[in-house]
């Protein structure tokens, strides 16, 4: 999932949640530090951001107004395809713009964010990946690969859940 809404994705995993509802350890409030580098897709800098996720669900469905610094940005829609223990993701930009369709893979404490980008017939593959140390802490990098092999970090950071 390209774009602010994957920098900014924070999940926590919840111990007795199963299905769509364990979206559920995504509501609440997260402070984020976050470390970019120079890459060939990044700027080298740091950013402290706060996030708030407004959350629901619904049926098949879990959905979150998030807040970043303040202001809305988004409106993330999960779905969970229980045949392939898949998760889709939809990121409505607020004031408008297309939807972004991404997935989401969750084994155990690590959840993986990929999405990939071909320009000029060349596929680059990119990849958020969050490991829960804690219920309320997330450890995070962003990367890119050519090969899907060798990841090169574009990001790191660390997400805790405010009181």
């Amino acid at each position: 999932m390209p774009g602010a809404a994957a920098a900014v994705l924070a999940l926590a995993p919840a111990a007795a949640a199963a299905g769509i509802e364990t979206i559920a350890a995504y509501k609440g409030a997260w402070q984020i530090e976050i470390e970019n580098y120079k890459t060939a897709f990044s700027e080298a800098g740091k950013e402290s951001t706060s996030l708030q996720n407004d959350c629901w669900s619904s049926a098949g469905f879990y959905a979150c107004d998030q807040i970043v610094n303040g202001k809305s940005s988004a409106l993330l829609v999960f779905t969970y395809d229980e045949k392939t223990d898949m998760y889709g993701t939809y990121a409505i930009p607020a004031g408008g713009g297309n939807a972004n369709h991404g997935t989401l893979l969750i084994r155990g404490n690590v959840w993986t964010y990929p999405w990939e980008q071909t320009e000029n017939g060349h596929t680059t593959y990119f990849r958020v990946v969050n490991v829960f140390t804690a219920p309320d802490t997330i450890e995070f990098r962003r990367e890119f690969s050519t090969d899907k092999q060798h990841w090169t970090a574009m990001a790191k950071g660390i997400e805790k859940k405010q009181k």
